[in-house]
């Protein structure tokens, strides 16, 4: 009988704690605005991002691109697509600021989209 009543009491916790461990727009707002800042972007778009190409500063970062076409054609980035995300990022650091979880994931979403996959 015990354990009858602990079951729901766990699921309890596991559900309310569910949206804490998913990523936050702002965290996302930052990963993405790095990526869209950086020599991979500039390379796309033929102009240095404002205060300069960032670093991902990740471990895993790898020192070129790889060779060879994206698997996924559609993923290719574009000057126009990666302008796009950029003129979306502003969109969502809005939506974030006035508490719009899910519209700032949306939003992000399209982002990613439009960046595509950048060197």
């Amino acid at each position: 009988m015990r354990n009858a009543l602990s079951l729901p009491a766990a699921l309890a916790v596991l559900i309310a704690a569910g949206p804490a461990l998913a990523v936050s727009c702002k965290d996302d707002i930052s990963t993405v605005e790095r990526r869209l800042n950086s020599t991979g972007a500039e390379q796309v778009t033929g102009k240095e991002p404002p205060g300069g190409a960032t670093s991902s500063n990740s471990p895993k970062a790898l020192d070129k691109p790889p060779a060879g076409a994206p698997s996924d054609p559609a993923t290719k980035p574009t000057k126009a697509g990666v302008e796009e995300a950029r003129a979306l990022l502003a969109k969502a650091k809005e939506q974030d600021k006035a508490g719009q979880e899910t519209a700032c994931q949306d939003t992000m979403t399209k982002v990613k989209e439009k960046a595509g996959a950048l060197p």
